[in-house]
């Protein structure tokens, strides 16, 4: 995606939802990649790596929402730390589509696909960054 004005300075992408998650993983740059794979995310800003191969910002478009990932910077007082405490949820109609090109691409099944008390079919995986994921198709979702 091209981000870059007239001047030559980076035009940052507009952002698609109102809150969004911004997550630190150790190779945000492989993140993204498996995340394109997995669930078939899109790039729309990528900060060049350091020297190190880590980078400050990764912006995709993942179902139509934004997420947002970087690099751990112990050195500048952000380590990284083992994700705990929060799922990512994606709200889809072909659980199963979805389902199957993460889990070929390389997520771990936490808990298999099913038809849940409230009547949606929901399942959670875990990528090989340690980020929870969940799936959601609605009970109205063919």
């Amino acid at each position: 995606m091209d981000t870059a004005t007239e001047t030559g300075v980076a035009k940052m992408p507009p952002v698609k939802n109102g809150l969004l998650p911004y997550v630190t993983v150790d190779g945000a740059l492989k993140a993204a990649e498996f995340y394109k794979r997995a669930f078939g995310a899109e790039e729309a800003f990528v900060v060049p790596p350091d020297e190190n191969g880590r980078t400050m910002h990764v912006h995709l478009y993942i179902n139509g929402s934004s997420l947002m990932l970087c690099d751990a910077y112990p050195e500048h007082g952000h380590p990284f730390e083992k994700h705990q405490g929060f799922t990512l949820q994606l709200v889809i109609d072909d659980i199963d589509f979805w389902w199957d090109r993460a889990v070929a691409a390389g997520a771990e099944v936490i808990l298999p696909v099913q038809l849940m008390f409230w009547g949606d079919r929901y399942g959670q995986l875990r990528d090989p960054f340690g980020v929870l994921w969940a799936m959601n198709a609605p009970a109205n979702a063919n």
